[in-house]
């Protein structure tokens, strides 16, 4: 295939595998090495090298080199020459092929094989055996595709409902998508699915990492792998594994035809993303990209007095250098890409607080937040913090991000956990964050939506599993149930685990539906885990991470079809009443239309709650009657939305509470849902049902009326 190849010196910009008129232009930093070779491998054979090029170093410490006649589909690595002196931070050595940090796709199978490391065993020397044929190789990828007037859904934040899923998990196991589509971006974008979460009521989903992930060798050795995929070594490609085809090209051209697909129907795209570190973890793991292209300009690293170590703020090894020139735009790079190229429509950063420092310390003035907040294509697409890194005073950052981030609310999560558990002394807490949490956002003059209000994620407990384990039981992933969260805000409610007693399963279903209440009517952006609307359990596994197996599979043919019904009625109510989706927080105004304020605080005996009662331990239930908004927001696609004051009952007790409802001389309060019964909506509401005064809300439930006129 490069026979007819000849070379010229090519040009430093754009970095990466650029296809122009009669070849490709290669560009790669390194500061520090002495010189680069270009490997070009046999695509048939891929362990076939068959031609190597000196680079050329330009301005900038960027190497190039123009190949001419080479195609898309090529493939190639670096290998890069310096010194191999760890204690200063250089860890070059030439026997090991680097992967291309742009690369647009890779090529092969890492197998967490010894080749791919740059010093094994304990004498912290340079590895000799050349991986050349075993690597993995970077591919030459034609961005050309059809995007065939593709449309971004832009839906505003206000609307936004957020759906977490891992694109081989969601679909591993669905009857009605071909067994050679599931677990693939093709399966994830399938009819049936689309109309799933169409009817489910979603806006957005949230992909766990679809970047190019190395398997831990250590999982490896015990027959497992890392499924969540936070392991990444690739930055502009694909995961190829989640492709259905294995050529490189194809799986490009698949993950383009998912979004379009989503698009259609619809549907945003908003990508789990790491650059907070990368696969090649701490000095022992493997030499796979930046380790053996430019260690130091790459990573962050402290001096002991003695030599180099890799700071470590992520838990995984290694920190990125996110506020270092080449890893900053390096990020910048592959997150326009995925927009422009891609047509993501947002990301979530793992580890936010990692990529948001300086040299040290979490600023909102960072490089990283500087750079976003000017560049014309990112500052217009969603942006999500996971806000917290590790091992550090100033790690847990909710709240503290600027304008117009958004924060996975940690805060909501354990406050709504253990208010529904019947923690003594939670309902204050409860009531803020239900309200959007102005206490974290309201002072630095962002709105209640900066919040992403979860209480399950992929990491931790399954809403299920929140009600049926007291403690993790993460036997399988080979670590004597070490690893995972140990606190973890959860019950059992009276048995640990599967259990036959009816009483404690209506307990369960009970409160796993007084939780989706609570997140599908509260101030803020909706967050839903993945089969959490089903009733999906992990068996007590809180850190799933390496199991790509039924236990992180979503079982189609099983679950809750009332728990999903229910979800999906939940989403349409909130779409339905603007009242739910405030931009501001609420202020206590009266709104002279109606002469209520915007929220009033109910004890449930007819008065309100004095500051005393909120702060009693004992406070088990309360109320909050919501007026509709002065200023209703148009109806949303033709669709209309209801104005009347909602009012929401809470219970976080065992025992039933004869609820005082407020008196209205204008309408009856009729039943919208209430949580412990099955099915939980009423009927269409109407005037004839006001309960005579009073509502009997039964223990671990929360319930909502309507003022009907």
């Amino acid at each position: 295939m490069y026979d007819a190849l000849s070379v010229a010196p090519g040009q430093p910009f754009p970095l990466g595998a650029t296809v122009c008129d009669g070849g490709v232009n290669f560009s790669v930093f390194s500061r520090h090495a002495q010189a680069l070779d270009l490997c070009l491998h046999d695509p048939g054979d891929s362990a076939r090298e068959t031609h190597r090029v000196r680079m050329n170093r330009g301005e900038a410490d960027l190497w190039h080199v123009f190949v001419r006649g080479l195609q898309p589909g090529a493939h190639y690595g670096f290998r890069a020459h310096g010194p191999w002196l760890p204690a200063n931070g250089m860890r070059f050595n030439a026997a090991k092929l680097m992967l291309d940090p742009y690369a647009k796709a890779v090529a092969g199978t890492p197998q967490g094989n010894e080749d791919m490391h740059a010093e094994p065993g304990p004498g912290r020397f340079p590895g000799l055996i050349d991986n050349g044929p075993t690597a993995l190789k970077s591919v030459v990828i034609d961005d050309a595709f059809d995007w065939a007037g593709d449309e971004r859904p832009g839906v505003a934040w206000r609307d936004t409902v957020i759906y977490e899923l891992h694109v081989k998990g969601f679909t591993r196991l669905h009857p009605e998508v071909p067994e050679p589509l599931r677990g693939t971006y093709a399966g994830l974008c399938h009819d049936a699915v689309i109309r799933y979460l169409r009817q489910l009521g979603v806006t957005s989903v949230q992909l766990l990492p679809v970047h190019q992930h190395l398997d831990d060798r250590f999982l490896i050795d015990k027959g497992l792998t890392n499924y969540w995929g936070y392991n990444t070594i690739g930055y502009f490609a694909p995961h190829g594994e989640y492709a259905s085809e294995r050529d490189p090209l194809a799986q490009v051209r698949e993950f383009k035809e998912m979004v379009r697909t989503f698009h259609r129907a619809g549907v945003e795209v908003i990508l789990d993303v790491v650059f907070n570190h990368t696969g090649e973890g701490d000095e022992r793991g493997p030499s796979v990209m930046f380790r053996g292209l430019d260690n130091v300009s790459y990573y962050r690293h402290g001096f002991d007095g003695a030599q180099m170590f890799y700071t470590n703020v992520t838990g995984c090894g290694n920190s990125v250098a996110s506020h270092n020139g080449p890893a900053l735009r390096l990020i910048m790079d592959s997150l326009r890409y995925w927009v422009s190229e891609m047509h993501i429509d947002g990301f979530r950063f793992d580890l936010a607080v990692t990529v948001g420092r300086d040299q040290e310390r979490f600023h909102v003035l960072s490089p990283f937040f500087t750079a976003l907040q000017q560049d014309p294509v990112l500052s217009r697409v969603k942006m999500i913090a996971e806000p917290w890194d590790v091992g550090r005073e100033d790690s847990y950052q909710v709240g503290g991000f600027p304008e117009p981030w958004r924060e996975l609310n940690g805060r909501y999560r354990d406050a709504v956990r253990r208010f529904w558990r019947g923690d003594e002394g939670t309902t204050a807490e409860f009531a803020k964050r239900f309200c959007g949490s102005d206490d974290i956002f309201g002072a630095a003059g962002r709105p209640p939506l900066a919040s992403v209000n979860m209480v399950t994620s992929h990491d931790g407990f399954t809403l299920r599993d929140l009600f049926s384990y007291a403690d993790k039981h993460n036997e399988a992933n080979g670590e004597d149930n070490r690893d995972g969260d140990n606190d973890n805000h959860s019950t059992n409610c009276g048995t640990e685990g599967e259990t036959a007693d009816q009483q404690i399963l209506q307990r369960r279903r009970q409160l796993q539906r007084a939780v989706l209440a609570t997140v599908l009517c509260s101030l803020g952006v909706p967050f839903l885990t993945s089969g959490d609307e089903r009733g999906r359990t992990q068996r007590g596994n809180n850190n799933a991470y390496c199991q790509d197996n039924e236990i992180n599979w979503l079982a189609w043919t099983e679950g809750d079809e009332a728990q999903l019904d229910f979800v999906r009625r939940l989403t349409a109510f909130r779409r339905s009443h603007p009242a739910l989706r405030r931009e501001s927080f609420f202020d206590g105004k009266t709104n002279p239309q109606t002469g209520r304020r915007d929220v009033t605080w109910l004890d449930g005996t007819g008065g309100q709650l004095s500051r005393e009662e909120w702060h009693d331990p004992a406070r088990c239930v309360f109320g909050a009657l919501i007026d509709a908004p002065a200023h209703a927001l148009a109806p949303l696609n033709g669709r209309g939305e209801h104005h009347s004051p909602l009012l929401l009952l809470f219970n976080r007790g065992d025992a039933t509470h004869e609820f005082v409802l407020p008196a209205e001389d204008a309408g009856r309060w009729s039943l919208v849902f209430d949580t412990a019964v099955e099915p939980c909506f009423a009927e269409a509401p109407s005037g004839g049902d006001d309960y005579g005064g009073i509502f009997a809300l039964q223990g671990g439930s929360m319930a909502c009326l309507v003022l009907v006129m």
